[in-house]
């Protein structure tokens, strides 16, 4: 079953093309891995996708709705986690997991969501007081609450150490393994080969490659993922 389905999506400024006839398909309970070098448009098409930004071209479809004409339905169902997430630094955890909470009909438990992320001792205390690991764990939690079916997570495991990440990465199994569907954006090629069944890799708002991490590595002239990534999206030639 197709929950995310993407049509020659275009976003341009001033000009210059950030996404270029960007076109793919997620299905139920899949893992969908959008890649590329920072600047190759990964956080513009997901803006394009959810309807924060207007695109000049090109057709969504997030469980067969609108993201514009379907917006108020679409939002009880989708979670949506942002690299860059701007919350009042005053507020404890408790209070914006509660608010988030009351936005949603039928909402998950936070409790035992913030327990599962190893955050539970920091319940009551003041989001300017979390580690940027903390606080990333919590804007995941954020993005779970509304209890979605489809979830959006812009680089999912950024400040956190290596046990924080391997324990995201069995959640997100576990979610996926429940019917999740998840769309994700990571710069940690380890994380992409253990979490996604399809990958999309971004060079300059241009699909490079489409398909499976195996697939990657098949018509790259490399055996590990890694290096056919940095081959794919040229940031070995950047660096």
């Amino acid at each position: 079953m197709e929950m995310i389905k993407v049509n020659r999506l275009t976003k341009c400024y001033e000009g210059y093309q950030a996404v270029d006839h960007l076109t793919l398909t997620v299905n139920k309970g899949t893992v969908f891995g959008l890649l590329g070098a920072n600047g190759a448009g990964k956080s513009t098409s997901i803006e394009c996708m959810l309807g924060i930004k207007k695109a000049e071209e090109g057709e969504v479809s997030i469980l067969g709705m609108d993201p514009k004409r379907d917006r108020t339905r679409l939002f009880q169902k989708v979670g949506v986690q942002f690299q860059e997430a701007n919350y009042q630094t005053e507020i404890r955890v408790n209070e914006l997991c509660e608010e988030t909470a009351c936005l949603y009909k039928e909402p998950a438990n936070w409790r035992k969501l913030i327990k599962e992320f190893g955050i539970e001792d920091k319940e009551k205390s003041a989001v300017k007081q979390l580690s940027g690991g903390e606080r990333q764990r919590l804007f995941i939690v954020l993005a779970l609450i509304p209890n979605p079916e489809v979830v959006f997570l812009d680089e999912l495991t950024t400040g956190l150490d290596a046990r924080a990440r391997r324990q995201v990465w069995k959640l997100i199994t576990r979610l996926k393994e429940q019917g999740m569907t998840i769309l994700l954006t990571s710069h940690f090629m380890d994380e992409v080969e253990a979490l996604c069944d399809e990958i999309c890799i971004l060079k300059k708002g241009k699909t490079v490659f489409y398909g499976t991490v195996a697939k990657a590595i098949e018509t790259s002239p490399y055996d590990r993922f890694e290096d056919a990534y940095l081959w794919y999206s040229d940031e070995e030639e950047m660096a």
